[in-house]
C-alpha cells in the first residue's frame, strides 16, 4: 500500500508538471502572435497626420501689445483681430494625406501637384473639379496630383457638420488637408505658408505646382505640355509665372476687405506678384519662398505676401500671357465669351462658376471642335 501511494503522487507531480509546461507553451504562442498582429495592425491602420505634437504646440495666445499700435482703435475688427494673432503660424491638422506623392522619396514622380485653395462650403466646387480639370491622372506621360486646402469655418453644430463633410470627401477621394484655423479671406496667406510647411514634409520633390482658386477654370493639359517644354523641367530651377501686377499700391481705406494700414506695410506699394487667382511655380521657388516666409510678417493679401518673399530672395514673377486671373477680354460685344476655341488656347482663367467649367472642360475636348488655332504656345 505504501508503494502504490508512492506511485500515485509520482503520476500527480508529472502530471501536475505536464499541465503547466503546457500551459507556459500555449500562453508564449499565444503572446508571439498578439505581438505580430498587433504589428501588423499598427502598420495597416493609417493615422490621420504622422506627426503628433502636443496640445502646447498650437496654443495660440493673443498678442495684447498689438493693441498699442498707433491708430489700432481706429482699425475695423478684422484688422485687428488679424494683428492680434499674426504670429501665430502653428495649428493643428484636421486632414491630412500623407501619401498624396508617395511619400517625401517618391514626390519626384509627380510632375504638376494643383493646390486649390477651397473653403469648406464649396462641396459643389470641389466635386466639379475632381472631374473635369483637377482629376488625378497621368497626362502626356507624367502625374498630376490634387488637393485641396482648407480651415474651418461656421460655429457650433455648423462647424461641426462642415468638418464631417471634408471628412466624408477626404475618405472617398485622399484629396483634403484641413487645420483648425478660422477659414477667411484674412487667413489666405496662413493658408499658404502652412500648405509650404506641408509640402516641405510629404512633398518637397514634386516638380511643379499650380497655386489657385477653387473657382478658376484651368486647362492643365496646357499646363504641362507648356511647363514639359521649359529647358530646365524638373522644377530644380527658378519658375513663378502668371498674371503679374506692377506698382499695385495697398489699400488704405478701412472699409475694403483689402486695408491693410500703413502699420502693417508701410511701403506705397507692393513687389511684383502674381494675381491669386492662380499661378505656376517650381518646387526651388517654392521652397525659397517658404524659407523667406520665416522672417517676414504675415499680411492679410496672400498674392502680394508671396511677392514680398520672392523680392526678400532676390527673384521676380514673369508674367504669361495665358493666364487670365481678371477674366478673358474681348474686343466686341458680338462674340461669345464662353466660345471653347478661347479656352484651349489658355492656362487659366478666373472666375467661373461650376456648372461652366463643368460644360467648358467638355467642350473643349470634343473631337469635333475646330479652331482657327490648334495646340497652346
Amino acid at each position: 500500500r505504501r508503494k502504490s501511494w508512492k506511485l500515485n503522487v509520482a503520476a500527480l507531480i508529472t502530471m501536475t508538471s505536464l499541465f503547466v509546461f503546457m500551459f507556459l507553451q500555449f500562453n508564449n504562442q499565444n503572446n508571439k502572435s498578439q505581438n505580430k498582429l498587433s504589428r501588423t495592425k499598427s502598420n495597416s491602420e493609417p493615422r490621420a497626420s504622422p506627426d503628433v505634437l502636443p496640445s502646447s504646440f498650437y496654443k495660440c495666445e493673443t498678442n495684447l501689445s498689438a493693441s498699442n499700435i498707433s491708430d489700432f482703435s481706429t482699425f475695423p475688427k478684422r484688422t485687428q483681430d488679424f494683428l492680434f494673432y499674426r504670429h501665430c503660424r502653428h495649428f493643428p491638422m484636421l486632414l491630412n494625406v500623407p501619401g498624396k506623392c508617395g511619400g517625401p522619396e517618391n514626390s519626384a514622380d509627380v510632375f504638376l501637384l494643383l493646390v486649390i485653395k477651397s473653403s469648406p462650403p464649396n462641396y459643389e466646387r470641389r466635386e466639379v473639379l475632381r472631374k473635369t480639370w483637377a482629376s488625378e491622372r497621368l497626362e502626356n506621360d507624367v502625374w498630376i496630383r490634387t488637393v485641396f486646402l482648407s480651415g474651418t469655418t461656421g460655429q457650433s453644430f455648423e462647424k461641426e457638420r462642415l468638418n464631417k463633410l471634408l471628412a466624408m470627401e477626404n475618405r472617398e477621394h485622399q484629396d483634403i488637408i484641413q487645420w483648425d484655423f478660422e477659414d477667411s479671406f484674412y487667413n489666405l496667406t496662413l493658408k499658404q505658408v502652412l500648405f509650404l510647411e506641408w509640402m516641405e514634409k510629404f512633398c518637397p520633390d514634386v516638380h511643379f505646382l499650380l497655386n489657385g482658386d477653387d473657382d478658376i477654370f484651368a486647362n492643365t493639359g496646357n499646363m504641362v505640355q507648356y511647363l514639359k517644354g521649359l529647358d530646365d523641367n524638373d522644377g530644380s530651377k527658378h519658375l513663378f509665372t502668371g498674371a503679374v501686377n506692377l506698382f499695385m499700391p495697398p489699400v488704405r481705406e478701412p472699409g475694403s476687405k483689402y486695408f491693410v494700414p500703413v502699420q502693417m506695410y508701410a511701403l506705397d506699394s507692393y513687389p511684383p506678384y502674381c494675381g491669386g487667382g492662380g499661378f505656376l511655380l517650381s518646387h526651388f521657388t517654392a521652397r525659397i519662398i517658404y524659407n523667406m516666409s520665416h522672417s517676414i510678417s504675415l499680411i492679410p493679401i496672400d498674392d502680394a505676401y508671396l511677392g514680398m518673399c520672392l523680392e526678400k530672395a532676390g527673384l521676380k514673377p514673369v508674367f504669361h500671357i495665358g493666364v487670365k486671373t481678371f477674366g478673358l477680354y474681348l474686343p466686341s460685344d458680338k462674340l461669345d465669351l464662353y466660345d471653347p476655341c478661347y479656352y484651349r488656347e489658355v492656362l487659366l482663367v478666373h472666375r467661373f462658376l461650376p456648372h461652366q467649367i463643368f460644360i467648358m472642360w467638355h467642350e473643349i475636348h470634343r473631337e469635333d471642335l475646330v479652331c482657327g488655332r490648334k495646340g497652346f504656345s
